[in-house]
This record gives C-alpha cells, sequence and structure tokens, in this order.
C-alpha cells in the first residue's frame, strides 16, 4: 500500500496532480481543498495518499493534511458513498466546517453536495456523528497561481465533481472572482455558492 508520496510536483489540473518520485510520476486525485494549498509547480511537496484497487481500476488519491484523509476515508463507510463524493466533500467545506454540519444534524446542507440526497445525508448524520465530534480541524485555503483558461478549467473540474455541464457553466459564470482569478479560487468560489455560504 502507499501511504505517503514525497516529490516534485510536476503539474495540477484540477482534480490531478502529478507528483515525481525517483523518476516515477503519480497521478493523483486530490480535493480542491488540497490543490489550493499545493506548492508551485517544480516545488518538492509531500502527500497523503490512499490506494484505492477495484476489480478493474486502481486509483490513488492525494491530500496535504491527515484529518483530509481520515474523513476521506470516514465518508466511503457510509453506504452509497464513494471515492467521487467523498472528493466532493472535502471539495465544498473544510473538515471542521463539515464536523460543525454533520454535529448540528444540518441534512439541508449535506445535500448541496453532489451526489449526496437526504437519505444519503441522514445517514451521514447519524453514522459520522460520533467519528467527527473533536477529530477534525479547520484547514486554510491559499489560491495558486493563474493558469491559462482558468474559467474552462474551474468547469471541468465541477465536472469531475459531479455537476452537470450546464450547472458547472452557471457556476463558474456566477462565481464573484476578478478577472485574473486562477481556477481553484473561481472553483472554491462556485462551491461556496452552490454550497449556500
Amino acid at each position: 500500500m502507499i501511504g505517503r508520496l514525497r516529490g516534485t510536483l510536476i503539474s495540477k489540473r484540477p482534480p490531478w496532480a502529478l507528483v515525481e518520485v525517483g523518476g516515477v510520476g503519480y497521478e493523483l486525485e486530490v480535493p480542491m481543498s488540497t490543490l489550493y494549498d499545493l506548492p508551485e509547480v517544480g516545488r518538492e511537496v509531500v502527500l497523503l495518499t490512499h490506494y484505492a484497487h477495484k476489480e478493474d481500476t486502481v486509483a490513488l488519491y492525494g491530500f496535504l493534511r491527515d484529518d483530509e484523509r481520515v474523513l476521506f476515508r470516514d465518508l466511503q463507510r457510509v453506504s452509497g458513498i464513494g471515492a467521487r463524493i467523498a472528493l466532493a466533500v472535502l471539495s465544498g467545506v473544510s473538515t471542521s466546517e463539515f464536523a460543525r454540519l454533520v454535529q448540528a444534524g444540518d441534512v439541508a446542507a449535506l445535500t448541496r453536495v453532489p451526489g449526496i440526497g437526504k437519505k444519503t445525508a441522514e445517514r451521514i448524520v447519524v453514522e459520522l456523528r460520533d467519528r467527527v465530534a473533536g477529530s477534525l480541524s479547520a484547514t486554510s485555503p491559499e489560491s495558486a497561481p493563474r493558469p491559462r483558461d482558468a474559467r474552462g478549467e474551474a468547469e471541468a473540474a465541477l465536472q469531475q465533481l459531479g455537476y452537470k455541464p450546464a450547472e458547472a457553466a452557471r457556476l463558474v459564470a456566477g462565481a464573484a472572482a476578478g478577472e485574473d482569478a486562477g481556477a481553484e479560487t473561481i472553483i472554491r468560489m462556485a462551491l461556496r455558492a452552490a454550497l449556500g455560504r
């Protein structure tokens, strides 16, 4: 099992990061919360990882913070939640905000995450309330340099998170981001708007 990688960040294209370790490039799917905080391309990065092997696929997920990886794993223990929805949760809210929503039993806020319906949100509250109590800490996203065609990249990333193309385009168009905003900033604002925060 691969639990941690230290290497050079080769590229970051939401929701993917490519890290070279000893001449081998590892492609990891990362939540937007991790993507916001990645260093500049060409710099060293250390990522905690989650290796997933299913019948016909192998995937590697990366996280800068252990509380994100813990929540990613805990979410997948809830019936009806897979890696894609777990990443959407981490991309939409911080681990501390998620813990607050679960502790408060805020089913309505949880259903704003793509792929989570009312019944799944209720299961999350019931099954994770004890797990998240006091165990998750806040994160503070930072902006990264602006990539080419940031709005197009933001739309693609939102679609990867489960939003339909028209909805992703609407969210990006409504994001109150300046003209030189990077994809990460646009995505963050679009997700905040989608989740009503």
